[in-house]
This record gives structure tokens, C-alpha cells and sequence, in this order.
């Protein structure tokens, strides 16, 4: 037990070693390339800032308590930042687009307050959750706040479209929420069941999000699709760096605890491919921690997952989702939208938060 127990401790130590070495000289050239990014929408974001300010107001003090809570934490706000950069790649001038990326903000911070309320969450974002600060039934019903204010503002566009997209959205995300559920604690989770709860729970909303921002600039029905086609890929590559980064990312960059997805039972994609592919006694070392939520272990875990390639296969395919994504949007006319969009699929899988 000696022998292998030395090799997983100094395997780990190196990989955080360099981790932090990586983040040391990548952190600020990242915050940089997504400074860019949304530098061609400032004033829309500005705009939208302003919209969630005024719709989050409730004559509830503990709605708006909790609703400023989580909304102020910051957060990079990628759903908006598509429906303001797809509306203004197809020549879009309105304001609509500003109440349509609020809308998305809300449903998304509403899944997260339910989230982390089902998770047993205590950090997000570098600060308490909202459900460790205020308790549970308080931030389940502020979700459903924020949920119904979004459906509140949409109604208010009188788009039936609008509403069939971002009512289907909600909906598929729920399943995924269930689907998920379903999956903790089962180590027999397969590498298709698992990509199906990543397009319903999180490249969902990035899929509408995109498609609102086409449908409100007059798109066609073909231009629209390609939108969701890359909101829905670049979501699908931001999910599957997030659980890169739940083993190989630094807490401080990321905002929440590593190794968090283990504590929970999650079978994500990189203890997915190590089942299938790991030694025996990996198989066994990670069939043991998803059934018991053990992150005793997360030192051996990690060691594995790192030294069997798992989180190589794990990047691989995000880089080849966000490949898709860029090519969904190749028929689009160059612009500096354009170029950002791109560019938001570099920073998808290049992040380390």
C-alpha cells in the first residue's frame, strides 16, 4: 500500500505545482483576452446592467436582499454577452436586446440559486453561496423570484417566439437539473448520458441565448439555427473545462472549492473516461468515491485523472466543441461581433476560471 500510495501524493503535488504556475502567468493575459471581448458591447452591457438593477427591485426586503446578494457577485455573465453580440452581428439597433439579456441573466442566476441549494453548495464565486448565508428555503424562493420577474419580461417584448424559445429553455434545464440528480452517486454513468445532461443544464441557456439575440436582429430561420448551434457548442466547452477545472483549477481563480464535483457523487466526463479506460485499481478508486462522495480521496483522484490522461481527453473534446461552435457561425458577415465571438471560443477552453 506504501508504494502506491507515495506515487498519487507526489503525482498531485507536481500537478498542483505547476497549476499554480500556469494560472500565475495565464491569469492576467486571460482577464485581458475576455476585457476585449465584450469591449465592442460596453455600452449595450452597461445598458443591461441597468435594466437588472431596476427589475430586481421587490417590495420583499429579503427578495432583494438575496437577489442583490447573488447578481452583485459579479460573474462573467457569458449569456448576455451572446445575446448582445449575436444581436449586433446581424446589424441589430434597438433596445430590445438589452431586456432580452436580463431575461437570460435571471433564469441563469435562478438555476444557480437552486443549484447550490441542491448541491449543498457553500462557495461560488469566491464568497458564500447565497444558500449558506441565508438558508435554503430563502434562496429556493428568491430563485422562483427571479425565475417569474424573467417571465414578467419577456411577456412585456409580446414576441411569441421569445417566449416559446426561453419557455422551452427553462424547461429542458429542469429535466437536466433531474437528470443529473438521477446520476449522482452512479458510477455507471456513461459518457452519452452524461454530454445529454450538459446540453440540457448548461448549453441550453447558452443555446437561447444565442438564438434571442439572431431572432430579435431579423434573422432567418437558418441564421437563427446556426446561433444556437454555436451557443449551444460553446456552452457544451464550457462546461467540460469547468470539470477540467474542478480537478486541475485553483480555487481562488475558479470562486468555489476543488474538488467539489467529487464531494457531491458527480460522475463527470474526466472520472467517466477513467472508469472506462483506468486500471483496475483506478476504476475501483473512482467507483468508491462517486458512490460515497468521498473527497478524502481527491489527492488520489486527481493523481489519477491526470496521470491516465482523463483530463487531456476531458479538454480534447471542449476544444472540439468549441471548433463546432466556430463553425456554426462561419457564414457570418466579419464584424468586430463577429471576431468576438470568436475569440469567446479561444477563452472558453484557454480559461482557468
Amino acid at each position: 500500500m506504501g508504494r502506491a500510495f507515495v506515487p498519487c501524493r507526489i503525482i498531485a503535488a507536481l500537478v498542483k505545482t505547476q497549476r499554480h504556475c500556469r494560472f500565475a502567468l495565464s491569469a492576467a493575459t486571460q482577464h485581458a483576452q475576455q476585457n476585449t471581448i465584450v469591449q465592442s458591447i460596453a455600452p449595450d452591457m452597461e445598458a443591461v446592467n441597468t435594466v437588472i438593477r431596476q427589475r430586481l427591485h421587490s417590495d420583499v426586503p429579503l427578495v432583494n436582499q438575496i437577489a442583490e446578494y447573488i447578481i452583485s457577485a459579479g460573474g462573467k455573465r457569458i449569456r448576455p454577452v451572446l445575446v448582445l453580440l449575436l444581436a449586433n452581428a446581424y446589424g441589430y439597433r434597438g433596445a430590445a436586446h438589452h431586456e432580452l439579456a436580463s431575461v437570460v441573466e435571471f433564469i441563469h442566476t435562478a438555476t444557480l440559486l437552486h443549484d447550490d441549494v441542491v448541491d449543498e453548495s457553500s462557495m461560488r464565486r469566491g464568497r458564500q453561496t447565497a444558500n449558506a448565508l441565508f438558508g435554503n428555503a430563502a434562496s429556493v424562493l428568491v430563485g422562483d423570484f427571479l425565475y417569474s420577474r424573467a417571465f414578467q419580461m419577456m411577456v412585456t417584448l409580446d414576441n411569441m417566439r421569445v417566449m416559446r424559445i426561453l419557455s422551452d429553455a427553462t424547461n429542458v434545464i429542469a429535466e437536466g437539473e433531474v437528470l443529473q440528480l438521477l446520476n449522482m452517486h452512479d458510477p455507471d454513468v456513461t459518457e452519452a448520458s452524461y454530454l445529454l445532461v450538459i446540453r440540457s443544464k448548461t448549453a441550453k441557456l447558452f443555446e437561447a441565448a444565442a438564438e434571442l439575440g439572431a431572432l430579435v436582429a431579423g434573422a432567418n430561420d437558418a441564421q437563427i439555427a446556426a446561433a444556437g448551434e454555436y451557443g449551444r457548442s460553446l456552452g457544451t466547452a464550457f462546461q467540460l473545462i469547468d470539470d477540467v477545472l474542478d480537478y486541475a483549477g485553483d480555487a481562488a481563480e475558479i470562486g468555489k472549492n476543488l474538488g467539489d464535483d467529487l464531494r457531491e457523487g458527480k460522475p463527470t466526463l474526466p472520472l467517466i473516461w477513467l472508469m472506462e479506460h483506468g486500471t483496475p485499481q483506478q476504476r475501483e478508486l473512482v467507483r468508491s468515491c462517486i458512490e460515497q462522495g468521498d473527497e478524502e480521496q481527491f489527492d488520489a483522484v486527481l493523481a489519477a485523472v491526470t496521470s491516465s490522461g482523463a483530463l487531456t481527453y476531458t479538454r480534447t473534446q471542449a476544444e472540439h466543441a468549441a471548433r463546432r461552435a466556430k463553425e456554426a457561425i462561419a457564414d457570418l458577415p466579419d464584424s468586430v461581433y463577429k471576431d468576438s465571438l470568436l475569440q469567446l471560443c479561444s477563452f472558453a477552453v484557454d480559461r482557468n476560471h
